[in-house]
């Protein structure tokens, strides 16, 4: 079968830190055209490595002719159900639309209408996940400001990454999704339940049936995928952690800020020094709590989206898999129906196949064509979502980086340059008074 090949080695694809491709920010060369040097200080190199970045972002913004927007969240309140929809704002100068700028109201479930008709469209391309319904626990309750607003986010993130998807953005779901005022009479059409009943019979059963044999290409993606999920769930359990550390040591910090404010009104010699670092303490929290909220809103939503990703990749490969189980099944049918037809066959109806026959063979062929376009689908596809995801991850371990460089710049030396003053200052009053 025919269609872009993947790389024979994923291992130098992987996330590993010790690899150069995911370290090139660090290697990049310090010296410019002039024979000047450019700082070698970890901002200073963050900072070179994101201009050039922005400027691969600013050419990929320029080829596109589709722009999707969501803001603007409502609440609606019923006697039978709260819910929250969102305006979806659409520009475009392709053709097929009618007009050059769409403004509609969508609700969650609508995006999971627009993501399950895609994937029943196209089973091996890679649609992007929508946030899960409900909030992991522990982060923000339910219908609150935080937590609509990282949905908005993810729904944005969800529309942009389809908007940009040489096949998904033409599809007709999408267009109807983005300029139909009233998105119902759409969601009524489409397969019936007893059709998707078939199709989930008929998936059990090639599952449990199984392949004869994967292509190793397919052996290759399976394996990087379930190294890739292992370890970005892994990166994303850590940074839960820390986030619960940095909560917890910010909690110490405004109980600790007070302390030394009430002692300086007890020590009149010490005030001035002990009043520096109750500010301080007050502007490592300011800084702390800053450094949580990056954490949160910009380097944890691009984990979990990506953990969610490889369960994405996951199921897309199944589908694949399943389509050639169904195909293998028939084929071994057709030619097992050969051999017992053949020689009846032969001798009533020595140049005539039977109908039987004729509609296996149909069947047959019509699989065949499918897996191979499912085949070059998926593996053209695969190579978009590793690029897509190695841009994302790096963005925003590029961001966290300087966010992480600004806060320990900020907090931990100014806190530890403070902190050793008054505790030099408080020895030699100790000293003096004994």
């Amino acid at each position: 079968m025919s269609g872009q090949g993947v790389p024979a080695d994923f291992s130098g694809h992987m996330l590993d830190l010790d690899e150069d491709d995911d370290l090139e920010v660090f290697s990049k060369n310090t010296s410019v055209a002039d024979g000047s040097i450019v700082l070698d200080s970890p901002s200073s190199m963050v900072n070179q490595y994101r201009l050039e970045y922005n400027d691969e972002e600013q050419q990929e913004t320029i080829t596109k002719d589709l722009f999707v927007s969501v803001d603007n969240p409502e609440s609606h309140v019923t006697t039978i159900e709260t819910f929250i929809t969102y305006r979806v704002v659409t520009k475009t100068t392709r053709s097929e639309f009618d007009s050059s700028e769409y403004e509609v109201r969508r609700r969650y479930q609508e995006f999971l209408w627009l993501r399950s008709r895609l994937e029943e469209s196209h089973p091996t391309l890679i649609v992007n996940p929508l946030p899960e319904k409900f909030v992991m626990k522990g982060l923000v309750e339910r219908f609150s400001e935080d937590f609509i607003e990282t949905r908005r986010k993810a729904l944005d993130r969800f529309l942009n990454k389809i908007s940009v998807h040489p096949i998904l953005s033409y599809s007709e779901h999408v267009k109807v999704f983005l300029t139909a005022q009233e998105l119902q009479p759409h969601r009524k059409q489409g397969p019936g339940f007893l059709t998707r009943m078939g199709e989930t019979v008929r998936a059990v059963a090639n599952s449990v049936r199984g392949l004869k044999s994967r292509p190793e290409e397919f052996i290759l993606m399976q394996d990087y995928v379930e190294d890739f999920s292992n370890k970005i769930t892994s990166v994303d359990k850590v940074t839960q952690r820390i986030i619960k550390e940095q909560k917890e040591y910010l909690d110490e910090l405004k109980q600790y800020g007070p302390t030394y404010s009430q002692w300086a009104e007890a020590e009149e010699d010490l005030s001035d020094s002990l009043k520096g670092v109750a500010n301080c303490v007050e502007r490592c929290s300011k800084e702390t709590g800053d450094h949580i909220d990056h954490l949160s809103q910009v380097l944890v939503p691009a984990l979990h989206e990506y953990v969610l990703c490889a369960e994405t990749v996951k199921a897309v490969m199944r589908r694949r898999d399943n389509i050639q189980a169904e195909f293998e099944a028939r084929n071994d049918a057709l030619a097992s129906r050969k051999a017992d037809q053949e020689t009846v066959s032969t001798l009533l109806y020595p140049h005539t196949p039977t109908e039987n026959h004729t509609y296996l063979q149909e069947e047959v062929d019509s699989l065949a064509d499918r897996l191979e376009m499912a085949n070059i689908a998926l593996k053209e596809d695969w190579s978009r979502w590793q690029n897509n995801m190695r841009s994302d991850l790096r963005s925003a371990f590029l961001s966290t980086t300087e966010k992480n460089i600004e806060y320990y710049e900020k907090v931990s030396l100014k806190f530890t340059s403070q902190y050793t003053q008054t505790l030099h200052e408080m020895s030699i009053r100790a000293d003096q008074a004994f």
